[in-house]
């Protein structure tokens, strides 16, 4: 995940101060040393990271600060708010034209993942009810046109294409009144991958911008570039006038400098983050969010917003009712697994949580796909009869289930067992939650749960 080395440098060394009822000014300017050496190391811009650091200490070693009860909480809101700065304040959202449709200009390096960021763009305005169309003006990469083509059907979004005959500047005009013709609000046109310093390509996605004269000019960066994703996005916003950076690989590059760096550099915000290859809807981009997630603060808001947006609110509701009285069959468990998938990777959910980086255990703690297909494949291989009640399951049926599913018997009535260990806990906590809140404190709440307790997965 990025920034895992600088959330637990800068964890480190605010956990030191959070400890202090005084903090001098020597303190402060041990903790900025070690600041600054963990901002470097994590690839940030030299000169952002000297400026960071001074503008820090200038607001640190006030008197108001000295004489705090709790210094080192305000040394580290004064951090996470100038983090917040540095990144860009503020979400910066994507333009939208008075008069549609709003043109979006793709621009960045070879591999940078530009086609696909398109596609999730285009997926993202999809999700908000808007009418994309995306323009394939990659004549000379090899199958870039039919890659933009596979991408628009699994995601339901048409591709304006004239083969890779015609000129990009031609495609990219015709495109746009294909557009217009069909009442599309936006329109995403994919670029061919240039090197900053190839003429003849940065003249031709000059010649692209003023025939379409764009409403926004994102700049697709490969985060794991490190600092050369900053020399790349200065480069190109001097003959582009960029207008927003798209931040492609975030969860490749566990140091995150380029994040940290690009604003301060070039003066363009970041307006979305991509992980992974899949195609999923675009992140926007929360500076404030991504500050409190380095240091270890959590990010409940994006948590929040990621489970409003994925989760069945009534499938929920009757979730939860069938756990309070203790209804929850197989069929359920199936359901709930896929459910918290569809939430993302559990290390990058747990990331979200307050205070999680400082638990090791739950830090570490990686979820094995092989074993969740093997709980699934199990599940799927019971009978209706057998899902509903567990209790019928002798020896011959889970014989016949661990056939049907390629596993062990013994796999079988592990996750049997497992599961109902977690019905009687289901049950017990219900039970001890009354009207005026759990019977027995914390104390009752860890005595309910059943010996060596493990989840399936």
């Amino acid at each position: 995940m990025a920034f895992e080395g600088l959330s637990s440098r800068l964890q480190n060394v605010f956990g030191k101060l959070r400890g202090k009822g005084k903090v001098s000014e020597d303190d402060v300017n041990e903790a900025m040393r070690e600041v600054r050496l963990a901002l470097l190391e994590a690839d940030v811009n030299f000169k952002v990271v000297k400026d960071f650091i001074a503008k820090v200490k200038e607001q640190a070693i006030g008197a108001e600060v000295m004489k705090s009860f709790t210094p080192g909480m305000v040394v580290v809101d004064i951090v996470n708010k100038e983090l917040t700065e540095l990144m860009g304040g503020t979400q910066s959202k994507l333009a939208k034209s008075n008069k549609p449709p709003t043109v979006i200009l793709m621009a960045g390096l070879q591999g940078a993942g530009k086609t696909t960021s398109s596609a999730k763009l285009a997926k993202l305005l999809l999700k908000d009810k808007h009418k994309p169309l995306m323009i394939a003006g990659d004549i000379y990469r090899p199958a870039a046109i039919k890659q933009l083509q596979v991408l628009g059907e699994q995601i339901g979004v048409p591709v304006f294409t004239l083969g890779d005959q015609t000129s990009p500047v031609d495609i990219a005009r015709a495109g746009l009144q294909h557009a217009k013709d069909n009442g599309h609000d936006y329109v995403i046109i994919d670029t061919a991958g240039r090197l900053h310093i190839d003429e003849a390509l940065m003249a031709e996605i000059r010649q692209i911008h003023d025939v379409t004269n764009p409403d926004e000019v994102l700049l697709v960066v490969d985060a794991m570039t490190g600092q050369e994703a900053v020399n790349v996005a200065q480069s190109f916003h001097s003959q582009l006038e960029l207008t927003g950076v798209i931040l492609t690989k975030l969860d490749g590059d566990t140091r995150g400098g380029a994040a940290l760096s690009v604003k301060a550099v070039t003066g363009c915000p970041i307006k979305f983050a991509a992980t992974g290859e899949k195609i999923e809807p675009l992140e926007p981009f929360h500076p404030e969010r991504m500050a409190s997630r380095i240091l270890g603060m959590g990010d409940m808001l994006s948590l929040i917003e990621k489970a409003h947006s994925t989760i069945d609110a009534e499938k929920a509701a009757e979730m939860e009712r069938k756990m309070r009285t203790a209804e929850f069959t197989f069929d359920d468990f199936l359901d709930q697994m896929e459910q918290v998938r569809k939430l993302g990777p559990l290390d990058q959910l747990l990331d979200m949580m307050p205070g999680m980086g400082k638990m090791k255990d739950m830090k570490n703690m990686k979820v094995d796909e092989k074993q969740i297909g093997r709980v699934e494949a199990i599940v799927r291989s019971m009978t209706k009869a057998e899902k509903q009640k567990p209790e019928i399951m002798n020896h011959s049926r889970r014989k016949r289930i661990a056939a049907g599913s390629g596993t062990s018997i013994t796999e079988v009535n592990r996750l049997i067992k497992q599961f109902e260990d977690m019905k009687k806990m289901m049950k017990q906590f219900s039970s001890m939650m009354g009207p005026k809140g759990p019977k027995g404190g914390m104390k009752g709440l860890k005595n309910m749960l059943p010996k060596g307790m493990k989840f399936p997965f």
